[in-house]
């Protein structure tokens, strides 16, 4: 059953549970180490494909930009 907007219960500060600062480091370093670290050669490609776009999409707007510089002072008159 859903409740409805009026029967929903609002969170705030008191109703969180309290963890203590020990407590969080270990739960932080259990929830790393499920994480799935990519390998040197997948962060290297990954690094090499976003500059490669980046210097794609640099070119790209370079190109925008002189063409519309182009065609304002065209109908300027400049």
């Amino acid at each position: 059953m859903i409740p409805r907007p009026s029967e929903a219960r609002h969170h705030n500060r008191d109703d969180m549970a309290k963890t203590n600062p020990f407590e969080f480091i270990q739960q932080v370093r259990t929830e790393t180490a499920k994480v799935t670290w990519p390998s040197r050669k997948e962060t290297m490609i990954t690094t090499a494909m976003v500059l490669i776009m980046v210097m794609l999409a640099s070119l790209f707007f370079l190109a925008v930009d002189q063409i519309l510089h182009f065609l304002v002072s065209f109908v300027i008159g400049s």
